[in-house]
């Protein structure tokens, strides 16, 4: 790949600025692009200045971040000097294939930001406490697990099924309603008179 290709997209920008733009463009660029396909690394050179001023602009536009939209825009033009081949002049101009794995691209990265995102935050919802009353702290703070596992057992199976994924899985009143399938008044319900139970029971093994 020609060493012009680590340039900046500040870079890119500056030099598409010097030249022209017009009709004239997306002709240059299909002929350039089949050139690039047969490994013609000039041709690459002159289409990488054509066309990286609105590749850069469509992936910042999707992207938003300009530090991303560079690194995407770097990537687009790497997979251009590795793909021209796909090119098909046929079913239409290079620009607008160009800017199709522009596209892609970028939704790609965005895409790949949201699903790091998300798994950020499930980490952080099974790491937090989770708020629960006075009842559920008090057992939390003051008594031993083995004791706790003793009067779990003595709930019924409803009630130890919802208090063990509040406080052994780190759930919230509501996240217990949705894994369980259960109206989220049914299962407050639960969790306070199964809560209640415990409090009695560890209370008389203090």
């Amino acid at each position: 790949m020609p060493g012009r290709s680590t340039g900046t997209p500040r870079q890119w920008r500056e030099r598409v600025s010097r030249g022209t733009r017009g009709e004239g463009d997306r002709v240059e660029a299909d002929e350039l692009l089949v050139l690039v396909a047969g490994g013609d690394q000039k041709a690459f050179e002159d289409l990488y200045g054509l066309i990286s001023g609105p590749v850069f602009g469509l992936v910042r536009r999707v992207v938003r971040d300009p530090a991303q939209s560079e690194e995407v825009t770097q990537e687009v033009l790497l997979e251009l000097w590795r793909s021209a081949a796909r090119f098909d002049p046929s079913r239409g101009s290079a620009l607008a294939w160009i800017l199709t794995v522009a596209h892609r691209r970028a939704v790609d990265r965005v895409r790949s930001a949201r699903a790091a995102g998300e798994r950020e935050r499930r980490e952080a919802r099974r790491a937090r406490l989770p708020a629960f009353d006075q009842v559920s702290e008090e057992v939390e703070a003051g008594l031993e697990r083995e004791w706790v596992r003793r009067c779990l057992d003595r709930l019924t199976a409803l009630q130890r099924q919802s208090v063990t994924l509040a406080y052994y899985d780190g759930y919230t009143y509501r996240e217990v309603a949705e894994r369980l399938s259960l109206p989220l008044g049914t299962v407050k319900t639960r969790m306070r008179d199964g809560l209640g139970r415990l409090r009695e029971c560890l209370g008389g093994a203090a």
